[in-house]
């Protein structure tokens, strides 16, 4: 399984992430490509301990019966339910995104895993640094597969 906290791996998401451009429609769900990059970024800050969405009631019950979704191999299914407070409504402008979330990798790549937040996971709990590290990477890869990229 790839991990985002891996150099040769952040630089693979952040290539494909510049393969994407204003006008990339997405394969699958309602989010346009600008919205996505903001949801992958405000997913991004909960990695990074910047943000702290409380635990809802279904993840205290199966959430960590369900963990292994989150960094196995296994791809995560389409329109999936995400964390209410990274669910992007309001427009945004892609190359201003793009690039905070680009920014956002690399300072997480960089910081390594003794940087990761030990705050739990909204919804499936408390999370090793090397559990975040793959899940971030099958996250972005989700989003970015949905775009084609």
């Amino acid at each position: 399984m790839k991990n985002i906290f891996n150099q040769l791996h952040a630089e693979e998401i952040i290539n494909r992430i510049d393969n994407l451009n204003s006008s990339s429609k997405p394969q699958w769900g309602k989010m346009d490509v600008a919205k996505m990059l903001a949801h992958c970024s405000s997913f991004q800050d909960i990695a990074m301990g910047n943000a702290f969405p409380s635990r809802g009631w279904l993840g205290i019950l199966i959430g960590k019966f369900a963990k292994p979704i989150f960094y196995n191999d296994k791809p995560l299914a389409r329109n999936m339910s995400t964390i209410p407070t990274i669910l992007i409504l309001d427009e945004k402008e892609f190359e201003t995104e793009k690039e905070k979330l680009k920014q956002k990798i690399l300072t997480f790549q960089h910081n390594g895993p003794q940087k990761c937040t030990n705050h739990p996971h909204p919804f499936f709990g408390k999370l090793t640094s090397e559990q975040w590290g793959k899940g971030i990477y099958k996250h972005l890869d989700h989003h970015l597969k949905q775009f084609g990229v």
